[in-house]
């Protein structure tokens, strides 16, 4: 779920990139790009008269190496302005697939020219999608991560509280969790001490900071195996201080990512 798993950005550089997972859901509702007609409401200012808007300013990115981040996307696309970057998960693994939303359609027609150019050893493909594929993405990682369960705005609901427990379960796991909710100022060693029960490896654990050193909130930790992890996932909703923390199974891949980013 890199999720935050995405960057918000302005003038072809990082602005805050890591706040999006928080920001995406004002950002859909404040953006006349993002606003949604049910086709009964009204249509935004200035779109009345039998006007229509432009088309969404979105592209989807297919082929995408497995370690790829948010910053390698950025440096894609250099020169352009991005306003979301989402990488797809499925299942808690990278698909190798991307939504990029930029600021104008006319930001989209030069982006599509970087259509089978190079990341890495891998080109990529750059194609058109709707709208609605981006909500769909966005609604998923919602879903899957089980975050806004008071303000969800998709269009169908988000599946109950004790389904996604029930599928944390179903998943398959790997000898690392993400935790999420942390208190800004966690230390390794509270971490530690919150798994104490468990055969945590206390030098892979990785609290995820955001390029200028502030902590996101999140962190990931590594146990001496997929069934360990499994077995700490009983601390999933427990506290440390005064907040609880979630955890979900997640991935090397995913812990790299979270890792390059807090080196940027």
């Amino acid at each position: 779920m890199y999720g935050p798993r995405g960057a918000m950005l302005g003038s072809g550089g990082v602005s805050d990139g890591y706040e999006v997972g928080s920001k995406r859901q004002r950002m859909m509702e404040s953006n006349p790009y993002f606003a949604v007609s049910s086709g009964t409401g009204s249509l935004p200012y200035g779109y009345a008269g039998g006007f229509q808007p432009p088309p969404f300013p979105v592209v989807r990115l297919r082929g995408l190496p497995f370690n790829c981040t948010d910053i390698d996307i950025l440096k894609f696309f250099a020169g352009l302005t991005i306003v979301d970057v989402l990488l797809v998960n499925k299942s808690g693994r990278f698909s190798g697939e991307a939504f990029v939303v930029f600021a104008g359609a006319m930001q989209v027609e030069f982006a599509l020219q970087r259509d089978r150019q190079n990341m890495g050893r891998r080109y990529v493909e750059v194609f058109r999608c709707k709208k609605q594929d981006y909500y769909n993405a966005v609604a998923a990682e919602i879903n899957y991560e089980g975050i806004y369960d008071n303000d969800y705005h998709g269009s169908s609901p988000p599946p109950s509280r004790s389904k996604r427990f029930s599928d944390k379960d179903q998943m398959e796991y790997t000898e690392i969790l993400k935790m999420r909710g942390l208190p800004f100022q966690v230390t390794k060693s509270q971490i530690v001490e919150f798994f104490k029960d468990f055969n945590l490896i206390e030098d892979r654990v990785h609290i995820a900071c955001r390029p200028d050193g502030k902590a996101t909130g999140e962190a990931y930790v590594e146990f001496v195996s997929a069934e360990e992890a499994k077995r700490a996932m009983s601390k999933d909703k427990m506290t440390i201080g005064s907040r609880y923390v979630e955890l979900f199974p997640s991935t090397p891949d995913e812990a790299r990512r979270a890792e390059s980013r807090s080196r940027q």
